[in-house]
């Protein structure tokens, strides 16, 4: 029999991405979100069939997820509200991305589904200049210096303590840079739009510098649905970084002005504050091979898809 997953906050790019790469294994597939935009969806899908079962719901509404998680074998929880969402409302930010995932903890438990795998981010840490090493190990001191990141903390020590408590084995895993198709909003989407823009020919501007680890969505997407699959022998809730390519942010733009033939794309401003590598320690042990794909390959292959849906 297939496997049926619910992948909540399906309609963002690393959920849309989840999405399809399980419809191509041929698993089961329930999405759980507030609205019901199919507009990533048929961006990554390339006019495959978007054959899944779509659940409108609010992910602060307990009773909507657990509801949403009946019948189902493995949960990947994607659903959060980002960096300047959080900021701009900070009450709604914590409703949804700690209340939210309680709520799919609670949901798994009354399920008897186990493990969680669910996003955290590389929002934790605070600027390097917080840390006496340049690359930072899954278990670096917590600093974060957005509302969104300390909202992640606070989502692996729930996490820890539901596998303490209840039995509930999970998965977080801390995404950085996202790139690729679909991923048109977020702090940290700007590279990705500077794909867009060069290939519709038109200019744009980075509007910050540095460095940071750029992790390509399909292998995030990759990454969580393994996740969703480690068997443990005891409930557990290990927390770990992923692995991409980390370059600055004029390397990465350099490189699409190179491969799409379009120089108009500049890189202006401070760097986030942000730590800029993290150490992948723990997560082949976890997940296996986890090779990211080559930063030109990804980018050529973004840049072919925003083409193609033009």
């Amino acid at each position: 029999m297939a496997e049926h997953f619910l992948v909540t906050g399906a309609d963002g790019c690393i959920g849309a991405w989840t999405v399809r790469l399980l419809l191509d294994e041929g698993a089961e597939v329930a999405t759980f979100d507030l609205g019901a935009n199919d507009n990533r969806h048929r961006l990554i899908a390339g006019g495959a069939r978007l054959d899944f079962r779509r659940v409108v719901g609010d992910i602060v509404d307990r009773s909507a997820v657990v509801d949403a998680m009946a019948g189902v074998d493995r949960v990947i929880h994607l659903a959060a509200l980002q960096v300047p969402f959080c900021r701009a409302d900070p009450s709604a930010g914590a409703a949804v991305n700690v209340q939210g995932t309680v709520n799919v903890f609670e949901a798994a438990v009354e399920h008897g589904i186990s493990p969680v795998a669910y996003a955290s981010s590389a929002a934790i840490y605070g600027p390097p200049e917080l840390y006496p090493e340049p690359v930072l190990g899954p278990d670096a001191l917590p600093e974060p210096a957005t509302l969104y990141g300390a909202y992640k903390v606070c989502n692996e020590q729930t996490a820890a303590v539901f596998a303490a408590d209840h039995g509930l084995a999970s998965v977080g895993l801390r995404p950085f840079t996202v790139y690729g198709a679909g991923r048109d909003q977020g702090v940290t989407s700007a590279p990705t739009a500077a794909i867009y823009s060069a290939v519709r020919g038109e200019p744009y501007r980075v509007g910050y510098r540095g460095v940071t680890d750029f992790q390509y969505a399909p292998d995030v997407a990759r990454a969580f649905i393994a996740a969703s699959r480690v068997e443990f022998d005891a409930p557990a809730a290990p927390a770990v970084n992923l692995r991409g390519h980390v370059t600055s942010i004029e390397d990465f733009v350099e490189r699409v002005r190179r491969i799409t033939g379009f120089g108009d794309l500049e890189v202006d401003g401070e760097p986030l504050p942000f730590a800029e590598a993290l150490s992948p320690a723990g997560l082949a042990e976890l997940l296996g091979d986890t090779e990211p794909t080559p930063l030109d390959d990804a980018i050529t292959e973004t840049a072919r898809i925003v083409a193609a849906a033009a």
